[in-house]
């Protein structure tokens, strides 16, 4: 993937002194005041915030003190919220762009890696997002999910990824629970190694440890799951550790395959109800439904790597091992938006701390995909994307869910 792809003129030119001739009128500017700013970064909370914003870009975020809102910009007060970088979710996927991406916004999810399955409309809503008009989240792309059959093969779909501009590569190495065949090693060497000659990096969705192992020695460049057979070994963090990849645990994936065996409690939760599918939600209650994930083998498997998984959780970040939140929400019964805050929750469940799983959700993530130039904090030069709380999100990460505003460069998401 080319980070800098969407760094245009235009945007550069967006960040610009306050006062500077040429820049775009003073209606152009927005100041959000008297906020409690988290900006994502290891800075302490700033206690009373301004955000000023030109362009749908960050030109000064600091205490009020010393932030000069200029003359004529439009005043959005916040006094009472806590401010929190937009939501970046390293795996998720994305159907239907129109719709899906104003989901996720709903939520304060600003940002998607959709990690296959994408076509000409969800490119053409990547093409089309770095505008200071944008108020729905974000995409990036990894186009269709590779399945070659040879190493030539491997390469031949490769070249034709790399020829759609996609973000980046995605491989699936897993036998599902021993019920289809596996890639082999000598094929996602050959998917790797081409696209790295190609410049794209890989993401890897993994199951076990053994081919964890595997396709990092390959320079796999991001493990897209948890390990959820055994416990993370010391040769694994290792390799993570010499390359700096980045791991998506995906908790709450696990939590998809079996949580349906009876109606959850989220399913008489207003927040949630407003943007979930009503036909998935009634569909999942049904008596019938919900008996044969009871009876599924596999949804017990999954349920048991899922404890696999907290624990591996918990030893990589232990360990410092960059941990990028992500869902694989997209697939029925994983909602979009919603299920991004819930794995907020199973992180610090898991052992870690509300402010290092928010910014493995925002900094961390950001960087872990290379786009951290223009997204994953509140900082001057970067889109403004942002989500303004009635909580604390430090003190209670379920406070994520008391969502007073959404905003994507600067304009406020509609929910």
């Amino acid at each position: 993937m080319k980070p800098t792809r969407f760094i245009t003129a235009v945007a550069v030119a967006c960040v610009v002194s306050l006062t500077g001739t040429g820049a775009q009128t003073p209606a152009a500017v927005k100041a959000f005041t008297g906020a409690r700013l988290i900006d994502g970064t290891d800075r302490a909370p700033i206690p009373d915030a301004t955000i000023v914003v030109r362009g749908g870009r960050i030109v000064a975020a600091g205490p009020s003190s010393s932030v000069q809102v200029p003359a004529g910009a439009e005043r959005i007060a916040l006094n009472g919220k806590t401010v929190i970088p937009g939501l970046v979710n390293a795996h998720g996927h994305v159907n239907t762009p129109d719709s899906d991406l104003k989901t996720y916004a709903a939520y304060g999810v600003t940002t998607v890696f959709s990690l296959g399955g994408e076509g000409a409309p969800h490119f053409a809503a990547r093409d089309s997002q770095n505008t200071p008009t944008l108020n729905r989240a974000r995409i990036f792309v990894a186009g269709p999910v590779l399945a070659p059959t040879s190493p030539a093969d491997a390469r031949e779909q490769v070249a034709k990824v790399h020829a759609l501009k996609a973000d980046l590569v995605k491989i699936r190495v897993d036998d599902n629970l021993g019920t289809t065949p596996k890639m082999t090693s000598a094929i996602y060497t050959a998917v790797i190694d081409e696209a790295h000659k190609r410049g794209m990096r890989v993401a890897v969705h993994i199951f076990y440890l053994e081919d964890a192992k595997g396709v990092l020695d390959a320079g796999a460049d991001f493990i897209a799951h948890s390990v959820r057979d055994a416990e993370i070994s010391p040769a694994v963090i290792s390799s993570l550790k010499a390359r700096g990849i980045c791991v998506c645990p995906t908790l709450m994936r696990e939590v998809s395959t079996f949580v349906y065996e009876s109606t959850p409690d989220f399913f008489s939760d207003p927040f949630f109800l407003k943007h979930a599918d009503a036909k998935q939600v009634a569909d999942l209650r049904t008596p019938a439904s919900q008996e044969a994930m009871r009876k599924s083998t596999s949804a017990q498997r999954y349920k048991a790597g899922l404890e696999v998984a907290s624990r591996n959780v918990k030893k990589l970040s232990d360990s410092g091992i960059t941990l990028a939140m992500g869902t694989d929400t997209g697939p029925a019964g994983r909602f979009q938006g919603f299920f991004e805050l819930k794995e907020l929750e199973m992180m610090v469940k898991a052992g870690l701390t509300p402010k290092q799983v928010l910014q493995s959700a925002t900094r961390d993530a950001a960087r872990c995909w290379k786009v951290d130039q223009d997204l994953g904090t509140v900082e001057t030069g970067k889109w403004a994307d942002f989500v303004a709380l009635d909580a604390d999100p430090l003190v209670n990460i379920a406070n994520t869910q008391k969502i007073s505003a959404v905003y994507i460069a600067g304009n406020q998401v509609p929910r």
